[in-house]
């Protein structure tokens, strides 16, 4: 019998997340979703029953008060929503980031983005820089570092120019190839993050109906996508 969870009225009532809570709910989901067997077998009362179960038994929130798994639910769609969106934020600021910049100026130019694109502040870094490594929030786009990789381009091509006969291209050829490779890297990754928010929304809508109520074909593609997603 599928676990259906109650919402007390207390429940209702808002309570502000936590850092530290944040950081639990995370790997609560991490670990859950990447169940392969229980994510399959369970409904979606059974799945988000373990992310709470999770989340009240974590030493790191002892003396709390406990949370209702449809705090967590909805928590985790504002972290997964923002988080997704705050990528892209960040690889177009890694793409205009200018030469002696570091990382804290791109974070900076990533909060503008967000702020500019969206009307409101991203106060979720916490949350990525949590998820960040995760296949599913990895950033393709790296923060150059500046000065030093200007160097080595610099000596990579006195190399070139004692080894070989050719002239080797002019800074702007240079210049217009990097530019090309940027616009692909650009394309490929928002194509990569589109794709992964359908299929998550996907898994979503197949891990409600149950497993007694999937087709054979729906059970097979749920253990594709959820294999994909590990």
């Amino acid at each position: 019998m599928e676990y259906v969870p109650q919402t007390s009225q207390t429940s209702l009532q808002r309570r502000k997340w936590s850092t530290k809570e944040d950081v639990v709910l995370i790997s609560a989901w991490l670990n859950t979703s990447k169940d392969a067997i229980m994510s399959t077998d369970q409904k979606a009362g059974a799945f988000w029953k373990r992310i709470v179960d999770y989340v009240n038994a974590s030493p790191q929130l002892s003396g709390q008060v406990p949370r209702e798994w449809s705090q967590c639910k909805q928590r985790w769609g504002r972290i997964n929503e923002q988080g997704c969106k705050f990528v892209g934020c960040y690889e177009a600021a890694v793409r205009e980031q200018a030469s002696g910049q570091n990382e804290n100026d791109v974070m900076k130019a990533a909060h503008d983005i967000f702020l500019n694109d969206l009307g409101i502040k991203f106060t979720l870094e916490h949350c990525w820089r949590e998820l960040r490594f995760d296949q599913k929030w990895k950033s393709l786009a790296v923060p150059k570092e500046g000065p030093k990789e200007k160097r080595k381009e610099a000596a990579e091509v006195v190399a070139e120019e004692e080894g070989a006969d050719v002239r080797p291209p002019g800074v702007k050829a240079c210049k217009a190839a990097k530019r090309k490779r940027q616009g692909y890297d650009e394309i490929h990754s928002m194509l990569a993050v589109k794709k992964e928010i359908q299929q998550q929304k996907l898994l979503e809508r197949l891990l409600a109906k149950g497993p007694t109520h999937l087709t054979a074909s729906e059970i097979t593609l749920m253990g594709k996508l959820i294999s994909q997603m590990i």
